[in-house]
């Protein structure tokens, strides 16, 4: 089966979750939304495009933060209604300064390293 036979099952919005996790350690990073522009730009560029539902925008990751994510594979699930992004993470993925966005239990305790600090590196 080669790329073409892929069918992708976007939501009624035209989006799909993505999953991105460390190529390399197995961490799971983060979880995102794409339309099929932030699939196919992924897909040209290599590294990570997502769409933001709060901002209406596609976005690269990394784009202001300069911690990209190399996409090294892009897997889908056998419904084809979410992507599995295999990355290379530099920096963090959370903007939060933490390298995942899981870097907490549900009962609030923080279990995931700060690799640094989000005030240096947003202007928000």
């Amino acid at each position: 089966m080669d790329n073409a036979d892929v069918e992708l099952a976007f939501d009624e919005q035209d989006l799909l979750p993505a999953v991105a996790q460390d190529a390399t350690s197995g961490d799971v990073l983060m979880l995102a939304f794409v339309t099929r522009e932030a699939v196919e730009r992924t897909r040209e560029t290599g590294r990570a495009h997502y769409y933001s539902r709060s901002r209406d925008e596609l976005w690269e990751k990394g784009a202001s933060s300069g911690h990209i994510q190399s996409v090294e594979e892009i897997r889908v699930d056998c419904d084809g209604d979410s992507l599995l992004y295999l990355v290379e993470q530099e920096g963090g993925a959370c903007h939060t300064g933490y390298r995942s966005c899981f870097y907490r239990t549900i009962d609030g305790e923080v279990v995931g390293e700060q690799v640094f600090d989000p005030d240096d590196v947003y202007d928000e």
